[in-house]
Protein backbone atom coordinates (compact mmCIF):
# COMPACT_ATOMS: atom_id res chain seq x y z
CA UNK A 1 0.00 0.00 0.00
CA UNK A 2 2.83 2.34 1.17
CA UNK A 3 6.43 1.91 1.68
CA UNK A 4 6.33 1.97 5.03
CA UNK A 5 7.73 -0.88 6.86
CA UNK A 6 5.70 -2.35 9.86
CA UNK A 7 8.59 -4.18 11.31
CA UNK A 8 10.51 -3.03 14.58
CA UNK A 9 14.09 -4.43 13.75
CA UNK A 10 15.19 -0.73 13.52
CA UNK A 11 13.81 0.07 17.04
CA UNK A 12 15.24 -3.06 18.42
CA UNK A 13 18.34 -2.47 16.55
CA UNK A 14 18.87 1.15 18.71
CA UNK A 15 17.93 -0.75 21.76
CA UNK A 16 20.62 -2.87 21.81
CA UNK A 17 23.66 -1.05 20.44
CA UNK A 18 22.17 1.55 22.73
CA UNK A 19 22.32 -1.08 25.81
CA UNK A 20 26.08 -1.70 25.12
CA UNK A 21 27.07 1.48 27.29
CA UNK A 22 23.81 3.11 29.06
CA UNK A 23 23.22 1.11 32.43
CA UNK A 24 19.92 2.80 32.54
CA UNK A 25 18.93 0.78 29.21
CA UNK A 26 20.89 -2.12 30.11
CA UNK A 27 18.55 -2.53 33.31
CA UNK A 28 15.50 -2.10 31.18
CA UNK A 29 16.58 -4.67 28.51
CA UNK A 30 17.51 -7.07 31.26
CA UNK A 31 14.25 -6.84 32.86
CA UNK A 32 12.50 -7.30 29.78
CA UNK A 33 13.99 -10.47 28.68
CA UNK A 34 13.71 -11.58 32.47
CA UNK A 35 10.01 -11.17 32.67
CA UNK A 36 9.04 -12.55 29.32
CA UNK A 37 10.90 -16.03 29.73
CA UNK A 38 9.26 -15.99 33.35
CA UNK A 39 6.26 -15.75 31.66
CA UNK A 40 6.39 -18.12 28.60
CA UNK A 41 8.06 -19.94 31.51
CA UNK A 42 4.66 -19.84 34.24
CA UNK A 43 2.11 -19.12 31.25
CA UNK A 44 0.67 -15.98 33.26
CA UNK A 45 1.67 -12.98 35.47
CA UNK A 46 1.91 -13.94 39.16
CA UNK A 47 -1.46 -13.15 40.33
CA UNK A 48 0.39 -12.15 44.27
CA UNK A 49 3.77 -11.39 46.10
CA UNK A 50 3.26 -15.34 47.10
CA UNK A 51 3.58 -16.73 43.09
CA UNK A 52 6.55 -14.15 41.97
CA UNK A 53 9.06 -16.40 41.18
CA UNK A 54 12.56 -15.38 42.13
CA UNK A 55 13.77 -14.53 38.25
CA UNK A 56 10.53 -12.08 38.19
CA UNK A 57 11.75 -10.65 41.10
CA UNK A 58 15.09 -9.88 39.07
CA UNK A 59 13.02 -8.71 36.65
CA UNK A 60 11.16 -6.12 38.96
CA UNK A 61 14.48 -4.98 40.48
CA UNK A 62 16.12 -4.60 36.74
CA UNK A 63 12.79 -2.14 36.03
CA UNK A 64 13.01 -0.63 38.87
CA UNK A 65 16.60 0.34 38.60
CA UNK A 66 16.29 1.46 34.88
CA UNK A 67 13.01 3.79 36.11
CA UNK A 68 15.73 5.19 39.01
CA UNK A 69 18.05 5.90 35.63
CA UNK A 70 15.29 7.47 33.73
CA UNK A 71 14.31 9.96 36.50
CA UNK A 72 18.01 10.92 36.67
CA UNK A 73 18.26 11.54 33.00
CA UNK A 74 15.40 13.70 33.02
CA UNK A 75 16.23 16.00 35.79
CA UNK A 76 18.88 17.30 33.73
CA UNK A 77 18.82 16.10 29.92
CA UNK A 78 21.25 16.30 27.03
CA UNK A 79 21.55 14.96 23.71
CA UNK A 80 22.63 11.48 25.23
CA UNK A 81 20.46 11.48 28.31
CA UNK A 82 17.12 12.32 26.02
CA UNK A 83 18.18 9.44 23.68
CA UNK A 84 18.54 7.19 26.56
CA UNK A 85 15.18 8.28 28.28
CA UNK A 86 12.91 7.76 24.98
CA UNK A 87 14.80 4.05 24.47
CA UNK A 88 14.31 3.35 28.11
CA UNK A 89 10.26 4.29 27.32
CA UNK A 90 10.31 2.27 24.20
CA UNK A 91 11.53 -0.87 26.29
CA UNK A 92 9.04 0.13 29.27
CA UNK A 93 5.87 0.03 27.21
CA UNK A 94 7.20 -3.84 25.89
CA UNK A 95 8.22 -4.66 29.79
CA UNK A 96 3.99 -3.83 30.38
CA UNK A 97 3.01 -5.06 27.34
CA UNK A 98 4.56 -8.42 28.23
CA UNK A 99 2.98 -7.79 32.08
CA UNK A 100 -0.41 -6.99 30.39
CA UNK A 101 -0.62 -3.88 32.80
CA UNK A 102 -2.06 -1.75 30.11
CA UNK A 103 -3.12 1.39 32.65
CA UNK A 104 0.78 1.66 32.77
CA UNK A 105 1.57 1.23 29.49
CA UNK A 106 -0.46 4.17 28.78
CA UNK A 107 1.50 6.18 31.14
CA UNK A 108 4.89 5.61 29.55
CA UNK A 109 3.22 5.82 26.11
CA UNK A 110 1.99 9.45 27.77
CA UNK A 111 5.26 10.24 29.19
CA UNK A 112 7.53 9.76 26.07
CA UNK A 113 4.87 11.59 23.54
CA UNK A 114 5.21 14.02 25.98
CA UNK A 115 9.04 14.09 25.84
CA UNK A 116 9.30 14.16 22.13
CA UNK A 117 7.15 16.88 22.16
CA UNK A 118 8.37 19.00 24.11
CA UNK A 119 12.23 18.81 22.88
CA UNK A 120 11.23 18.38 19.13
CA UNK A 121 11.89 15.42 18.14
CA UNK A 122 10.79 16.62 14.38
CA UNK A 123 10.35 20.03 12.92
CA UNK A 124 6.98 21.84 14.23
CA UNK A 125 5.19 24.83 13.52
CA UNK A 126 4.83 27.52 16.25
CA UNK A 127 1.69 29.55 17.23
CA UNK A 128 2.57 31.83 14.79
CA UNK A 129 3.02 29.51 12.04
CA UNK A 130 7.07 29.92 11.80
CA UNK A 131 8.38 26.93 11.18
CA UNK A 132 11.04 24.98 13.70
CA UNK A 133 13.30 23.19 13.28
CA UNK A 134 14.09 19.49 14.88
CA UNK A 135 16.97 19.33 17.78
CA UNK A 136 20.01 18.80 15.45
CA UNK A 137 20.52 15.15 17.17
CA UNK A 138 18.74 12.58 15.61
CA UNK A 139 16.50 11.04 18.84
CA UNK A 140 14.46 7.97 18.61
CA UNK A 141 11.43 8.39 17.19
CA UNK A 142 9.09 6.52 20.22
CA UNK A 143 5.94 7.17 17.71
CA UNK A 144 7.19 4.97 15.04
CA UNK A 145 7.67 2.20 17.56
CA UNK A 146 3.88 2.46 19.22
CA UNK A 147 2.26 2.71 16.27
CA UNK A 148 3.86 -0.46 14.98
CA UNK A 149 3.50 -1.92 18.11
CA UNK A 150 0.06 -1.51 17.92
CA UNK A 151 -0.50 -2.56 14.26
CA UNK A 152 0.61 -5.91 14.96
CA UNK A 153 -2.12 -8.43 15.41
CA UNK A 154 -4.22 -8.57 18.36
CA UNK A 155 -3.20 -11.96 20.74
CA UNK A 156 -6.24 -11.82 22.12
CA UNK A 157 -9.28 -13.88 21.13
CA UNK A 158 -12.40 -12.90 21.83
CA UNK A 159 -14.62 -14.69 24.18
CA UNK A 160 -17.41 -16.51 21.26
CA UNK A 161 -20.64 -15.19 21.15
CA UNK A 162 -23.54 -17.00 22.17
CA UNK A 163 -27.24 -16.83 21.02
CA UNK A 164 -30.54 -18.32 22.29
CA UNK A 165 -31.39 -21.71 20.42
CA UNK A 166 -34.38 -23.64 21.75
CA UNK A 167 -34.06 -22.22 25.36
CA UNK A 168 -30.73 -22.67 25.38
CA UNK A 169 -27.22 -20.85 25.08
CA UNK A 170 -25.08 -21.71 22.32
CA UNK A 171 -22.05 -20.97 20.91
CA UNK A 172 -22.51 -18.74 17.56
CA UNK A 173 -19.50 -20.28 16.20
CA UNK A 174 -21.14 -23.67 16.31
CA UNK A 175 -24.00 -23.08 14.21
CA UNK A 176 -23.96 -22.73 10.67
CA UNK A 177 -23.38 -19.14 9.50
CA UNK A 178 -26.88 -19.01 7.68
CA UNK A 179 -28.33 -19.93 11.24
CA UNK A 180 -26.62 -17.19 12.97
CA UNK A 181 -28.73 -14.08 13.81
CA UNK A 182 -27.68 -11.05 12.05
CA UNK A 183 -26.81 -9.40 15.24
CA UNK A 184 -24.47 -12.37 16.05
CA UNK A 185 -23.06 -12.49 12.48
CA UNK A 186 -22.20 -8.69 12.74
CA UNK A 187 -20.39 -9.32 16.11
CA UNK A 188 -18.16 -11.57 14.73
CA UNK A 189 -17.28 -9.40 11.79
CA UNK A 190 -16.41 -6.12 13.42
CA UNK A 191 -13.32 -6.57 14.39
CA UNK A 192 -11.43 -8.12 11.89
CA UNK A 193 -13.37 -5.19 9.47
CA UNK A 194 -12.65 -2.04 11.39
CA UNK A 195 -9.27 -3.18 12.26
CA UNK A 196 -8.19 -3.65 8.94
CA UNK A 197 -9.02 0.50 8.50
CA UNK A 198 -7.58 1.26 11.73
CA UNK A 199 -4.24 -0.34 10.23
CA UNK A 200 -4.68 1.79 6.82
CA UNK A 201 -4.58 4.97 9.12
CA UNK A 202 -1.94 4.11 11.22
CA UNK A 203 0.38 3.13 7.89
CA UNK A 204 -0.49 6.44 6.23
CA UNK A 205 -0.18 7.89 9.41
CA UNK A 206 3.70 6.72 9.47
CA UNK A 207 4.20 7.60 6.10
CA UNK A 208 2.90 11.33 7.12
CA UNK A 209 5.43 11.02 10.31
CA UNK A 210 8.59 10.55 7.73
CA UNK A 211 7.65 13.53 5.72
CA UNK A 212 7.72 15.49 8.88
CA UNK A 213 10.83 14.73 9.53
CA UNK A 214 12.30 15.18 6.42
CA UNK A 215 10.32 19.27 6.08
CA UNK A 216 12.79 21.89 5.54
CA UNK A 217 10.44 24.56 3.77
CA UNK A 218 7.63 26.82 5.17
CA UNK A 219 5.09 25.88 2.31
CA UNK A 220 5.72 22.12 2.26
CA UNK A 221 4.99 22.32 6.38
CA UNK A 222 1.56 23.77 5.79
CA UNK A 223 0.53 21.31 3.25
CA UNK A 224 1.33 18.66 5.57
CA UNK A 225 -0.64 20.54 7.85
CA UNK A 226 -3.53 19.79 5.71
CA UNK A 227 -2.69 16.08 5.82
CA UNK A 228 -2.27 16.14 9.43
CA UNK A 229 -5.96 17.40 9.21
CA UNK A 230 -6.92 14.56 7.04
CA UNK A 231 -5.99 11.97 9.01
CA UNK A 232 -7.87 13.25 11.85
CA UNK A 233 -10.76 13.80 10.09
CA UNK A 234 -10.03 9.83 8.76
CA UNK A 235 -9.73 8.90 12.67
CA UNK A 236 -12.96 10.55 13.53
CA UNK A 237 -14.75 8.89 10.99
CA UNK A 238 -13.65 5.24 11.92
CA UNK A 239 -14.50 6.10 15.28
CA UNK A 240 -18.43 7.27 13.88
CA UNK A 241 -18.50 4.37 12.16
CA UNK A 242 -17.69 2.31 15.04
CA UNK A 243 -20.14 3.68 17.15
CA UNK A 244 -22.80 2.85 14.56
CA UNK A 245 -21.90 -0.50 14.39
CA UNK A 246 -21.92 -1.24 17.66
CA UNK A 247 -25.62 0.52 18.07
CA UNK A 248 -26.70 -1.77 15.78
CA UNK A 249 -25.04 -4.94 17.10
CA UNK A 250 -25.82 -4.00 20.12
CA UNK A 251 -25.44 -7.29 22.70
CA UNK A 252 -25.52 -7.86 26.12
CA UNK A 253 -22.32 -7.63 28.29
CA UNK A 254 -19.72 -5.54 27.49
CA UNK A 255 -17.90 -4.83 23.66
CA UNK A 256 -15.57 -7.44 22.35
CA UNK A 257 -12.09 -7.28 23.27
CA UNK A 258 -10.66 -6.67 20.23
CA UNK A 259 -13.17 -3.87 19.95
CA UNK A 260 -11.33 -2.11 23.32
CA UNK A 261 -8.27 -2.83 22.38
CA UNK A 262 -9.25 -1.01 18.91
CA UNK A 263 -10.32 2.59 21.01
CA UNK A 264 -6.75 1.93 22.42
CA UNK A 265 -5.17 1.88 19.62
CA UNK A 266 -7.69 4.79 17.71
CA UNK A 267 -6.81 7.22 20.86
CA UNK A 268 -2.77 6.32 20.08
CA UNK A 269 -3.20 7.49 16.47
CA UNK A 270 -4.80 10.46 17.56
CA UNK A 271 -2.22 11.74 20.67
CA UNK A 272 0.55 11.35 18.41
CA UNK A 273 -1.22 13.38 14.73
CA UNK A 274 -2.17 15.94 17.71
CA UNK A 275 1.26 16.22 18.53
CA UNK A 276 2.73 16.36 15.64
CA UNK A 277 4.37 19.11 13.55
CA UNK A 278 2.16 21.94 15.42
CA UNK A 279 3.23 22.98 18.82
CA UNK A 280 1.38 25.61 20.47
CA UNK A 281 -1.12 26.51 24.03
CA UNK A 282 -3.86 25.38 21.99
CA UNK A 283 -2.61 21.69 20.61
CA UNK A 284 -1.07 21.29 24.36
CA UNK A 285 -4.79 21.85 25.78
CA UNK A 286 -6.04 19.13 23.41
CA UNK A 287 -3.46 16.79 23.73
CA UNK A 288 -4.04 16.78 27.97
CA UNK A 289 -7.65 16.10 26.96
CA UNK A 290 -6.61 13.09 24.83
CA UNK A 291 -4.21 11.83 26.80
CA UNK A 292 -6.43 11.48 30.04
CA UNK A 293 -9.03 9.76 27.61
CA UNK A 294 -6.18 7.81 26.16
CA UNK A 295 -5.66 6.76 29.77
CA UNK A 296 -9.08 6.08 30.91
CA UNK A 297 -9.59 3.60 27.73
CA UNK A 298 -5.99 1.55 28.48
CA UNK A 299 -7.39 1.25 32.49
CA UNK A 300 -10.51 -0.17 30.65
CA UNK A 301 -8.82 -2.31 28.40
CA UNK A 302 -6.56 -3.66 31.53
CA UNK A 303 -9.66 -4.61 33.62
CA UNK A 304 -11.07 -6.13 30.47
CA UNK A 305 -8.06 -8.72 29.81
CA UNK A 306 -8.41 -9.38 33.35
CA UNK A 307 -11.87 -10.46 32.58
CA UNK A 308 -10.92 -12.52 29.96
CA UNK A 309 -8.08 -14.32 31.92
CA UNK A 310 -10.71 -15.32 34.22
CA UNK A 311 -12.95 -16.77 31.37
CA UNK A 312 -9.88 -18.30 29.58
CA UNK A 313 -9.04 -19.98 33.07
CA UNK A 314 -12.62 -20.81 33.83
CA UNK A 315 -13.52 -22.61 30.13
CA UNK A 316 -10.07 -24.39 30.57
CA UNK A 317 -10.91 -25.93 33.78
Amino acid sequence: MFDVRLGCDEEARQVLQASLTDPPIQHAVTSLRVLREDFETSGDVPASVEQQTPSYDYGLQQYCMALGGLASNLSSPDSNRLKSALLCCQIFISIEQVQRNYAAMAQHIIRGLRIMHEYRVRPSLDATNKLMPARPDRLPLLDVFIIKLFAAPCKFADPPATTNINGRRVSVDSISPHQQPLESRGLRTIAPDMRTELTRISTSTLEFLGKVSKVELIGNALHLRSEKAALLDSLESWLINLEVIQTKTRHPGPELLSVSFMRFFHLVLKVVLLGALDSSPDVDTKLQTENDRLQSVANNVGERVKAYKTYSWTRGG
